[in-house]
């Protein structure tokens, strides 16, 4: 896979919109004027928003060419080095047909997003290009009050000042969608709650397993295959599948079939771990755990496979960012989570 360079002041930068086109909407231009500005002001970058990123829903969900086209002309642009999609939504598969894997492939550069931005992610691993799963415009970039710490020192450490090995810390505070603060101009001044977090559960699993992580969010899988964007088997191999769920609260029949459709797959069979974020409600947390159980030890023969679950990644707050495509290690008895590579150049 190659690595992206680092961001550094003065890069130029570009911002997207990829799946749902409401940052273009009145009411939410002020999260994109926020974002622009720490951007700017905090990390001394040059914002570039490409041409259809802002002309709203109806625009961008009637013309995916006009998403894809802003990605390709992102990536095709020399000056610019990093690219930042504003918000996930539920139809970033409808931009395939309009991508050309060689343009990225050619111009490795670093790309943000989560959620629906999945897809992305998976165009970029089949391009072979490192990409960096988590940290959207309008959620962790347009945060009211402040960019969280937790947050910001991902952005360090991923992103602009890469360290190997890089410990990836649990967050000392959380909070989930309901605590979530409604988007309107008048609350930019009040901040998301934080309660005291719970850190890394060990599902299942002992000892210490490494490998390259792959995945993004559950809920968007199901897109994904049978597309060419679906690994094969032999990619899965020796993986860390990341899986998190979305703000829509997956259903556990649902998460439990998915789970069946990865085992019939054989991907259980062949990955070396799984990754599992922290879910947005609460009152998921230990049912998602007691399904993964369900399905890998009472369902299949898979009780050794480590899982290693509540990590901050993905719809829960805080969220950190994670380098798809590179090695990471899983320490059961440490309860530790490590990148073992830097995440850029």
């Amino acid at each position: 896979m190659k690595k992206p360079q680092r961001l550094r002041p003065k890069d130029k930068v570009a911002i997207v919109s990829l799946s749902s086109g409401m940052m273009g909407e009145e009411a939410f231009l002020h999260k994109y004027t926020l974002a622009k500005q720490r951007l700017e002001q905090d990390y001394g970058l040059e914002v570039v928003t490409m041409p259809n990123a802002l002309k709203g829903q109806a625009y961008l969900y009637q013309h995916p060419e006009a998403r894809a086209a802003d990605w390709m002309q992102a990536f095709a642009d020399p000056e610019i080095k990093a690219i930042f999609n504003a918000i996930g939504g539920d139809d970033a598969i409808r931009l395939l047909p309009y991508i050309d894997d060689k343009i990225i492939a050619q111009n490795p550069k670093i790309f943000t997003g989560f959620s629906d931005t999945t897809v992305n992610h998976f165009m970029m691993y089949q391009a072979g290009i490192v990409s960096y799963y988590g940290l959207s415009v309008m959620n962790q970039l347009a945060e009211y009050v402040e960019i969280n710490p937790y947050t910001r020192k991902a952005i360090d450490t991923m992103l602009m000042q890469p360290q190997a090995p890089n410990t990836i810390p649990a967050s000392p505070f959380a909070s989930y969608e309901t605590d979530r603060i409604d988007w309107a101009n008048e609350n930019q001044h009040l901040s998301t709650p934080r309660y005291p977090n719970e850190g890394y559960v060990v599902v299942q699993g002992h000892g210490k397993v490494t490998g390259e992580l792959l995945g993004g969010c559950v809920d968007v899988f199901v897109s994904l295959m049978g597309t060419p964007l679906w690994p094969t088997l032999d990619q899965w191999k020796g993986k860390l599948l990341l899986m998190e769920t979305s703000e829509m609260d997956m259903p556990l029949y649902l998460f439990a079939e998915i789970l069946r459709n990865l085992e019939a797959q054989g991907i259980l069979d062949v990955i070396a771990g799984i990754v599992f974020g922290k879910p947005a409600f609460k009152n998921k947390i230990e049912p998602y755990h007691q399904v993964l159980r369900q399905i890998l030890q009472v369902e299949n023969a898979h009780q050794d496979l480590v899982v290693l679950g509540n990590v901050n990644i993905g719809h829960a707050y805080p969220t950190g960012i994670l380098a798809l495509g590179l090695p990471y290690e899983i320490d059961c008895e440490q309860k530790t989570f490590k990148l073992l590579e830097e995440s850029c150049q």
